[in-house]
């Protein structure tokens, strides 16, 4: 799997569609899936910007795992968030369930994912919900990066703020040159 990491509003959503297109990959978000499966009080709370905990995303990442091959490559979007998601994911490739061949790892400034969200205009995009991500974001997912890099998966950090099109490009080069050091 190639996995797509940065904070919202970087671009993993699009980069990985268009990186799916591409290849010819499966495009799997969590966040599209979350959207589409949660109700009741958890959906208000996701729609204030909370997030689910770790049981109920593992659960759910499970279940997007049950209805595609993950014998061959697809992208995933959205996962892992937390250090006990990231633990359970190198789990699940220590067991050999599970192969990530890639992180790509989209850096954006706060300003550039400020604007582009507040662009998008989706309910749960607010300005003190952009900043919440943004810090979260330095919390728990530069943690979960550096232990990507810890158990030898690439990670590529990606300039996410050129233009979609040289976006897509620095990621098609950076995966090139994985696959060169591993053939």
């Amino acid at each position: 799997m190639i996995i797509f990491m940065g904070v919202a509003g970087a671009g993993k959503s699009v980069q990985g569609k268009l990186l799916a297109d591409t290849l010819a990959l499966p495009w799997l978000s969590t966040g599209e899936f979350l959207r589409m499966l949660i109700s009741g009080e958890q959906r208000k709370e996701m729609l204030s910007g909370k997030l689910l905990d770790d049981q109920q995303i593992i659960a759910l990442v499970r279940k997007i795992f049950s209805v595609v091959d993950t014998d061959h490559e697809f992208v995933l979007d959205g996962f892992p968030r937390s250090t006990p998601q990231a633990d359970w994911l190198l789990g699940e490739v220590r067991y050999g369930q599970l192969q990530v061949s890639a992180v790509i790892h989209l850096l954006a400034s706060e300003d550039a994912v400020t604007r582009r969200l507040m662009e998008r205009g989706r309910q749960d995009d607010t300005e003190a919900s952009i900043r919440e991500r943004f810090q979260e974001f330095e919390e728990s997912i530069k943690p979960i990066l550096e232990q990507f890099r810890t158990s030898n998966i690439p990670v590529c950090d990606i300039d996410a703020e050129q233009t979609p099109q040289e976006v897509h490009q620095s990621i098609i080069e950076a995966l090139e040159k994985i696959r060169v050091h591993e053939g």
